[in-house]
């Protein structure tokens, strides 16, 4: 049912690790989005519309990302919500309260290559559906054989599809882990079991 709102609504946005569909209007915040679900430190993403302080309403509409290091709110520069000065005021204050620290970044910061363009190719694999059998394949290898290069963990699937669209799937399943950082997608990715 949330899959087929979010469909009719694409401004939605859900992944493996958000509790509710996320409103990203604006293409960075989107693009931000799906960065942080292929974030192996991003544990969950949520989404808090509103909250008070001192028994005043404060309108947030503040996405919480949870990693290994703490909680935040993303804060994408070119898509901030117009506020007034109180609004804004207010707002700070109750992220504050609320011990959401400030993930901030630019258009720069989410364009950075070779993360960029690797989410977005990984990314759109993440609606190819991943068969038991093969989804077991995969997650056994990599769990029993530990981390390894993309390329020596297709060959070691043996099915008579290509297993590359499984394998992204996964990644966007929050199965998996692709390292995509480092360098471009490639045979010497490193792929390894979700810890």
């Amino acid at each position: 049912m949330l899959h087929t709102q979010v469909q009719s609504r694409p401004h939605l946005f859900i992944s493996a690790k958000t509790s509710t569909a996320i409103p990203a209007r604006h293409p960075l915040v989107r693009d931000a989005l799906v960065q942080a679900s292929l974030d192996p430190q991003v544990r969950a993403i949520d989404y808090l519309p509103s909250t008070t302080v001192d028994a005043t309403p404060v309108a947030l509409n503040a996405i919480v990302i949870i990693r290994d290091d703490g909680r935040f709110h993303l804060d994408v520069c070119d898509a901030r919500p117009v506020r007034d000065v109180d609004s804004e005021g207010l707002a700070l204050m109750a992220l504050d309260k609320l011990g959401l620290a400030p993930l901030t970044l630019t258009a720069d910061d989410i364009k950075r290559e070779p993360r960029f363009a690797n989410a977005r190719l990984v990314w759109s694999y993440r609606h190819h559906p991943v068969g038991i059998g093969m989804r077991m394949r995969i997650l056994s290898i990599l769990s029993e054989d530990g981390p390894m290069a993309l390329s020596r963990l297709l060959s070691s699937i043996r099915s008579d599809r290509d297993p590359s669209p499984a394998v992204m799937a996964l990644a966007c399943s929050n199965l998996l882990e692709l390292d995509l950082v480092s360098q471009p997608l490639s045979p010497a990715t490193i792929a390894r079991c979700r810890s």
